[in-house]
């Protein structure tokens, strides 16, 4: 079984790695070497409060295929109760 990379990993976190890298490379070295040392699920609990901010600050872009367009949603059919007399 082969364990994913450090740059893999931030690509799941949705976290753009290069920018990351650049912004701050001593934080970024020394959650590569933690990340190196441990199991990627074990590094994720260890470091669960660091991720959010690091993701907020490096958001990984996304690009949304054209065209894709979600459909409204149906609206509910009410029909009129018949009339009782």
């Amino acid at each position: 079984m082969e364990l994913m990379d450090f740059q893999t990993w931030l690509t799941g976190k949705k976290i753009d790695g290069a920018a990351f890298k650049k912004a701050e490379p001593d934080q970024f070295q020394q959650l590569k070497t933690v990340f190196d040392q441990v199991h990627p699920d074990s590094f994720t609990a260890q470091k669960l409060f660091l991720i959010n901010p690091i993701r907020r600050k490096y958001p990984l872009k996304t690009e949304e295929a054209p065209g894709a367009v979600k459909p409204k949603a149906a609206r509910p059919m009410i029909k009129p109760k018949p009339k009782t007399n």
